[in-house]
């Protein structure tokens, strides 16, 4: 028997993560990340310091997501999540079918969304066990948690370019990425597509439109993020 932990250095996967390793300190856990290749450096030294916590962090990662992008022919949108499949489920899913059928999957999952299933579903031919869900942990749970251990979870745990973000996520990669954000500008120019989804809000579509409008110095009603990240998956 295996023990998998689906970690994506979200909130949730981080709280539930840490918490198994302190009840069961004897039981050899896997964590099983699986990377986009575009994540912010936050990011990455999130997960360098969760591997120091933790343990070694198992990386799965065939293409990323400028790779699939080329091959695709199209940025990923709300419509078509093909990164999200591609680049998160099914990875976790082929390498949870390449286990022992009794091996465990730990699924961060809280006690207060009981309608979300995840990726994973009884079909799959192994064990899904929600922690979360069996200590009752909801959202004031995993944040007073992370709280006690000092974990902070980067604004955004998802990929830099994500379809799903709100202008104050956009302004502030163009403010302390420039260089990350010109290259989606570049991507765009290339593809003949927009990261952002048109008609959305009144600004523009284009992240190169979109740069020249916030730099100069148009107002946003709302400048605070809403949580974060907005994939569901990537934020477990």
């Amino acid at each position: 028997m295996r023990h998998i932990v689906a970690l994506s250095g979200g909130k949730d996967s981080t709280a539930m993560s840490v918490r198994l390793k302190e009840l069961y300190p004897d039981r050899r856990f896997e964590y099983v990340i699986t990377p986009t290749g575009d994540e912010l450096p936050e990011m990455q030294a999130h997960w360098d310091r969760l591997e120091s916590m933790l343990g070694r962090l198992t990386k799965l990662q065939d293409l990323d997501l400028f790779q699939i992008i080329e091959r695709e022919q199209m940025i990923p949108n709300f419509r078509a999540r093909f990164c999200t499949r591609i680049l998160k489920i099914e990875p976790f899913m082929d390498f949870m079918a390449s286990l022992p059928s009794e091996s465990i999957s730990y699924v961060g999952l809280r006690a207060d969304e009981p309608d979300r299933l995840g990726i994973v579903r009884p079909e799959n031919n192994f064990c899904i066990q929600y922690p979360l869900r069996q200590w009752g942990w909801g959202i004031d749970q995993v944040l007073s948690y992370l709280k006690a251990r000092r974990i902070k979870i980067p604004p955004r745990t998802d990929c830099g370019a994500c379809f799903f973000q709100r202008l104050s996520e956009w302004k502030r990669l163009i403010e302390k990425y420039p260089e990350r954000y010109e290259k989606y500008v570049q991507i765009e120019k290339r593809m003949g597509h927009t990261f952002r989804t048109p008609g959305k809000d009144t600004w523009p579509t284009s992240l190169e439109n979109l740069r020249t409008e916030i730099l100069s110095g148009r107002k946003m009603r709302n400048t605070k993020p809403r949580g974060q990240g907005r994939c569901r998956f990537c934020s477990m």
